[in-house]
């Protein structure tokens, strides 16, 4: 006999099949599930258009987009395991964003590829968040398609994805830079870009105008980048076990 299909995950494994990569279901202590699609970006638009025109789904609201860059996803710079339990030791590697040659840069080691869009949707009409996740298919030229033609609202937020990580979206009606300066060189939020920035910017009182010149503060490790467990996740997958289990 066949599983009844009656979970919000379930439904949309069974809508969708072979049309996406994989659904993910994260579970918190007293809130609803996080779904996660991962879909490959030719079939981005048909996922996309059929979770927001079918009642069933029925998520006309987009509420952001974003970029992921996951190079060097996992690795640390930072000495966790022969510390003390007060905190961490500062930046004993040296292999953070900023701080490398670019022969010896980090590589994604748990990635099959570097760079992600991130789309959140929301339907009021029933009650439901997912979490949308394509990956770009070229890492040295991250592309992945404009959800503008779907939900106008992802206008800015695509522009600052392009600008913040450099991620093309193809049919954006008008893709420019929104947050750096103007001549600004590279995208500031990519792994690879120098923490401290290439140059600074200051008013030359002797010229009478604002100059470029190259940076002048060191590189420093600002916070530890670091997957761990969190015990309040373990809890909740244990408590909606026993729950599951009692019925």
């Amino acid at each position: 006999m066949a599983e009844p299909v009656n979970t919000p995950a379930q439904r949309l494994k069974a809508r969708f099949d072979d049309k996406i990569v994989g659904c993910i279901e994260h579970h918190y202590a007293h809130a609803q599930p996080q779904i996660t699609l991962v879909v490959a970006p030719d079939r981005l638009l048909e996922v996309a258009r059929t979770l927001r025109d079918e009642p069933e789904f029925g998520f006309e609201q987009l509420i952001d987009v974003c970029g992921v860059d996951y190079l060097s996803y996992g690795q640390v710079e930072w000495d966790t395991s022969d510390v003390s339990t007060e905190g961490f030791s500062r930046g004993v590697e040296g292999f953070g964003p900023g701080r490398f040659d670019w022969d010896q840069r980090p590589r994604p080691d748990r990635q099959s590829h570097r760079f992600a869009s991130v789309v959140q949707l929301l339907s009021v009409r029933n009650n439901q968040r997912l979490c949308l996740r394509t990956y770009a298919s070229d890492d040295d030229f991250p592309v992945v398609p404009s959800l503008v033609e779907l939900w106008p609202v992802a206008n800015w937020f695509e522009r600052e994805s392009f600008d913040l990580f450099g991620i093309v979206y193809e049919g954006h009606p008008d893709l420019r830079r929104i947050l750096t300066d103007y001549g600004f060189v590279g995208h500031p939020f990519r792994k690879d870009f120098p923490l401290i920035g290439n140059v600074e910017v200051r008013y030359d009182a002797e010229q009478g105008r604002v100059i470029y010149q190259p940076v002048s503060i060191e590189p420093r490790v600002n916070v530890p980048r670091v997957i761990r467990q969190d015990s309040r996740s373990e809890q909740a997958q244990a408590e909606a076990a026993v729950q599951a289990a009692g019925k």
